[in-house]
């Protein structure tokens, strides 16, 4: 669900939406370099270093925090790129909250939300960790226990801009507010859904294809499309019958992070 209900005077739009993760994740590592340095071990390929959002966390907790160690960073990218499932704010998060524990730096779990929202909007809700109502810009959190069902999901191979998609004239930016009951008793609309489909012909296939199946809706501002299943092998055989054209994966939804599950085990 995600309803534009304003704009705010910088230009940043006044959001409700709702996040819940999923268990297919990117991977990454962390090896601490000799010095100050921070580096990619495997630089992602057509990504601008001075732009990857990991690098750019990690400049960012060793400028502020005053910390001297470098890093050099490994990714294991699973999930598109460009997708709208938050690849990129997650990994940005992890590198925060990782980071954080191997340099020692001490910063609080409000101190890293910060940060994060400095990287982008979407960053601070990886850092929560737990499945969320958001509002503002997507930043202030009240945590839901949902649903965790099995979700379908469509990669079209295009890339949808969200910086175009929220500067489009055709852009609803005032739907009425509405309270978390609406959406747990079925309001799940995107108000970015009509203009990617309008402007984006692959993705408006792929929505088209899936809705027969089950309620086909936009993460965010996509590329990717979903659907939700009660169960593995309703969504495993909707995706058996995908064109082979139309790459898509089956992944459980979750409501804690599998950052968080993996910062626990190391504690424990």
């Amino acid at each position: 669900m995600l309803r534009v209900v304003g704009r705010r005077a910088d230009g940043y739009h006044e959001l409700q939406t709702v996040f819940q993760f999923l268990d297919l994740h990117d991977r990454l590592g962390f090896e601490s370099g000799p010095g100050p340095g921070i580096s990619h071990l495997d630089p992602l390929p057509g990504v601008d270093p001075e732009q990857e959002l990991c690098l750019r966390a990690a400049r960012l907790l060793q400028r502020t925090s005053g910390c001297r160690e470098g890093v050099r960073i490994r990714i294991d990218k699973r999930l598109p790129m460009g997708g709208g499932l938050g690849g990129g704010s997650s990994d940005a998060a992890t590198t925060l909250v990782a980071l954080n524990r191997l340099w020692g730096t001490g910063l609080s779990h409000q101190e890293l939300t910060g940060l994060g929202l400095q990287l982008g909007a979407d960053v601070p809700i990886f850092i929560h960790g737990r499945a969320a109502w958001a509002e503002g810009i997507g930043e202030t959190f009240s945590e839901l226990d949902l649903a965790s069902p099995w979700y379908l999901v469509l990669s079209p191979a295009c890339h949808v801009s969200t910086a175009e998609i929220f500067a489009a004239g055709d852009l609803t930016r005032h739907s009425p507010r509405i309270r978390i009951r609406d959406f747990l008793a079925g309001d799940r609309r995107n108000d970015c859904l009509p203009v990617v489909r309008r402007r984006h012909p692959q993705v408006a296939r792929a929505l088209d294809w899936l809705q027969p199946h089950a309620a086909a809706q936009l993460t965010g501002t996509g590329a990717c499309v979903f659907a939700a299943f009660a169960d593995e092998a309703q969504a495993r055989a909707v995706q058996d019958q995908l064109p082979d054209d139309l790459p898509g994966f089956v992944a459980r939804g979750l409501n804690r992070s599998p950052l968080l599950e993996k910062i626990g085990s190391a504690a424990s």
